[in-house]
């Protein structure tokens, strides 16, 4: 129950603060902020991924000096292992003093180890357990010309404990869909493909880098006020026709994909071009700019990055071997991957029978199959 003596405009704006917490650049610096005021306290610390674990840890401070103290120890490992929160009842509040009696608080390591020197007196704590099973501790702390906490501080951190826990795992779903998201970016990066995501106006809202090199270049593709171009005027014209058309299908919700190649200003290979709509996950009548049409480019000349060591691991090929399977990718005959190596054509031929025999292929279009298809680029 809260205080009544709360405004509830105040009681939303801390509300609103806590849920905005998963999205800030620093997680919950605003709404700490907004409760070591409240509290009238020197720091407001939320503890996550404890520094006893694999992961690094997460603390996030607020205080009158900034997110630090002039002169504050780390809060690592030493200091997490003298911690006597962490292991308290779950989602109950409790003061240093009351937990401990004022003469054992004054004497504990936690406190003069690592709270005295900050010129901290009062701890009011809480260790949570979210339902997805996250442990996070938050503490307040007052220094020493203040005083301890009320039953109406309690009253009003009990009541925003709930919340808290729902935003912590809000959090940690956020943090998951971040890492998947940019395991998968890496991959199609090392794929060499390109991608180029556009709002339901067909402007560009962000690309990878092998997309943004082929448009700083204009290698088939360029940005005019922020649309995508093809180089070729008639080939421009049907590729913005399949813009239009993926975007419309996004509007309605369909699923269709287009393909087509654009030729190249400097490169007899043009480049293999797929668009489709990005289905909208909820419907919404405001102005906001939403993903609408993905592009995704292919350089069908290019060769996947960082494949050496992958080839080694997969099918034991010598240097030498990856090299020359490689060139094989690129579509080089054997004179011109001899040419290319520097030797001769007997000594590629030579190579390629050991490639044959590691890999299992039996041709240079199953061999180049083979490669295209396995996990190779993506290593």
């Amino acid at each position: 129950m809260l205080p009544d003596s709360l405004p509830a405009a105040e009681l939303s704006a801390l509300l609103a603060q806590l849920y905005q917490g998963p999205t800030e650049a620093v997680p919950w610096a605003g709404f700490l902020e907004s409760a070591r005021q409240r509290l009238d306290a020197v720091f407001a610390t939320l503890v996550l991924r404890h520094p006893a674990t694999d992961r690094p840890g997460l603390i996030v401070n607020a205080s009158g000096y900034g997110p630090h103290l002039p002169g504050e120890p780390s809060y690592s490992e030493q200091y997490y292992a003298l911690c006597p929160f962490l292991d308290l009842h779950p989602d109950r509040l409790f003061s240093a003093d009351e937990l401990f009696g004022e003469a054992g608080w004054l004497a504990h390591p936690f406190y003069t180890q690592y709270l005295q020197p900050l010129g901290l007196r009062y701890i009011l704590a809480a260790n949570l357990v979210t339902p997805d099973g996250v442990e996070c501790a938050l503490f307040i702390s007052r220094g020493g010309a203040g005083q301890d906490f009320g039953e109406a501080d309690k009253t009003l951190l009990q009541a925003l404990l709930p919340h808290l826990k729902r935003a912590v795992d809000l959090h940690a779903a956020l943090d998951v869909l971040q890492s998947e998201r940019a395991l998968y970016a890496e991959a199609v990066d090392r794929l060499l493909v390109g991608t180029i995501i556009l709002d339901e106006h067909g402007k560009t809202i962000r690309c990878n880098d092998v997309a943004a090199r082929l448009l700083q270049a204009r290698d088939g593709l360029y940005l005019s006020d922020n649309s995508l171009q093809a180089h070729c005027p008639v080939e421009n014209r049907k590729f913005r026709k399949i813009l239009e058309g993926a975007a419309q299908a996004h509007a309605a919700a369909a699923h269709r994909s287009e393909v087509t190649t654009l030729n190249r200003p400097a490169a007899a290979t043009p480049l293999s071009v797929l668009v489709r709509p990005i289905p909208l996950s909820y419907r919404s009548e405001d102005k906001a700019v939403r993903p609408a049409v993905a592009v995704f480019i292919r350089d069908p000349a290019g060769s996947p990055r960082n494949t050496h060591a992958s080839l080694r691991k997969l099918y034991q090929l010598t240097p030498t071997e990856i090299e020359l399977a490689l060139l094989m990718v690129d579509g080089l005959t054997l004179d011109e991957a001899a040419t290319r190596l520097g030797v001769k054509k007997n000594t590629v031929r030579a190579h390629l029978r050991g490639i044959f025999a590691k890999t299992g292929a039996t041709r240079q279009a199953v061999l180049v199959k083979m490669l295209l298809s396995s996990v190779v680029g993506m290593g």
